[in-house]
Parts: C-alpha cells; structure tokens; sequence
C-alpha cells in the first residue's frame, strides 16, 4: 500500500473536522489520504445490487460525502475509501500500522465531558505504534470563531530520545511553514521552597540548566531543519500544565508516549492525558522508545 495518511470516519462532525485536518496533512506531506470506515456488521459486497437493497448503503455514501467534499477541496490529492467489516478499534490500529500517520475526531471540551473521548480514540492513542492525532470538531461550524494557527507546540522531556518525537514535530513545522515552540515543564522542587515563596537562586539555576540541556536536544534538529524558526520554553510548573497553556492557539500540539512493553497494559503519561483532554488544538500523539 502507497504511504498514507488514514482518517477513522463515523459520521459525527468530529470525524468530519479529523478529515478536513487529514487532508490538508496529506497533501502537504504528499501522501495518500485514505477514508477508513469500520463496522461489523458490512456485509460481503455483492457483484451488483440497487441502493435499496444495499446493506452497505449507508456506509458507502458516509465514505463517498466526505471524498467528494474533500476531492474538491484538494483536486490533485489521491483519496481512497476503505469499507472495512471489523470493529472500528481494530481495523484503525490495523491501520495504523499500515500508515504514516492516524487521525481521529476528539470530542468534549468541557471539564467532565473531556474525560470521555469514546471507547474508539482513546484505545487507538495508547496501543497504535505510529503518531495519532486527535482533532475537535471544527469551531467555525459549531457558530465559534477561529483564531489563525500560529505555530507548532511540542513537549520535551530532558532525559531519554525524543528523536522520533522531534522528528515529527520539525517536519509538520516545516511542511506548513510554522514556527516550532519547544516546550519543557517542570515542577518547583521542595528544597527550592521557602516559607515567603521560592527561593529564586534555585529556580534560576533550574531554569539555567534546563534551558542548557533543551538546546544540546534541539541541536541536531535545528541543522536538519535550518528553515523552521525554533524557541525554547521552561516552564516552571507541572509538565502537563505546563504544555496545555503553551498549546493555546497552536496549530498543533505535539506529545510523546512511551511504546508498551509486551505484558503491560498500554496507557498514556500524565502530560499526554492532559494534551488529549484539555487541549483545544489538534494533538499528535506520537509512540517512541
């Protein structure tokens, strides 16, 4: 199969915007844009049969809307539709596994209701071993406006590789012509805590060493990538606060997951739930080691 950008498809205006989102990936990234549709219950398709008699019918025109209305948008990008009769969570980590990148709709901005993702998304994110991006419905269609993007955020650790981490985040940067922000939170230590506040020559010399250390990670990358325009960010907070507030306004938000260990049930890291409950732009969720 060609290298390929596929999008989950289930109707509902969050899978609607994740296409949208996919699509205009795909081309920048000049890959194929597959519209994947997963239900148990697709029956074999016939050699002929009418639209009435069609037990597919419905998922079909589901697939063929969403190609029309995106052919259109992006007249040269090769679209295919894919009716796939499984579950939607393993036929889209099957998939994943066949494509560059998986994107899905991501419902909920609200406190509570932004812990219920559904039971598709949330599965996918934790077990596919390629980048899963989560997108929100679109804001303009739901009557709100919506700002311009102004750059690519991504989360950094100080200690282990984020070379696949950061290798996503340069090329998406670079692809849309974005400024990257590298973003690195950390929590205020107790022996930097004093009875009026904080004592500021330990957090300076946090914020020093950091900053150190967030460079010598950026280094490489800067060269591979000279035309993307980078900052670096210390936040001296919990990391996971830390990234949600950097991400306000983003184009995207670029996050890290550990890959599962064989005998391990795979979960996401503290900074990644934040991303994907909390953040409001879409999320790249993306497995290393």
């Amino acid at each position: 199969m060609q290298p390929a950008v596929t999008v989950g498809l289930d109707g509902s205006p969050e899978s609607l915007a994740a296409a949208r989102w996919a699509a205009d990936e795909a081309e920048r990234r000049r890959l194929t844009l597959r519209l994947l549709h997963a239900w148990p219950l697709l029956a074999p398709e016939p050699a002929r049969a009418p639209a009435e008699v069609d037990q597919n019918y419905w998922a079909k025109r589901l697939v063929h809307t969403a190609r029309a209305e995106l052919q259109a948008r992006h007249p040269s990008l090769s679209i295919v539709g894919n009716l796939v009769a499984d579950d939607a969570q393993s036929a889209l980590l099957q998939a994943s596994s066949e494509s560059e990148m998986t994107v899905l709709g991501s419902r909920g901005l609200e406190p509570v209701e932004s812990y219920f993702l559904g039971d598709i998304s949330m599965p996918v994110v934790a077990r596919a071993e390629r980048p899963v991006v989560l997108v929100r419905a679109d804001p303009a269609e739901q009557g709100m406006p919506s700002a311009p993007a102004s750059r690519v955020v991504v989360a950094l650790k100080l200690h282990g590789s984020s070379d696949t981490l950061l290798d996503f985040a340069f090329h998406t940067a670079a692809a849309r012509g974005l400024p990257l922000l590298a973003v690195h939170g950390s929590s205020v230590p107790l022996h930097a805590r004093v009875p009026w506040g904080v004592d500021h020559e330990v957090t300076d010399e946090i914020t020093r060493d950091a900053y150190r250390q967030l460079s010598e990670a950026l280094h490489l990358w800067r060269g591979k990538y000279p035309r993307v325009d980078v900052t670096e960010s210390v936040r001296l907070a919990s990391p996971a606060k830390a990234v949600v507030q950097a991400a306000e306004g983003a184009a995207l938000l670029v996050v890290g997951r550990r890959r599962h260990r064989h005998g391990l049930v795979p979960h996401l890291g503290p900074v990644a739930q934040a991303a994907v409950h909390h953040g409001r732009c879409p999320v790249a969720v993306v497995p290393h080691d």
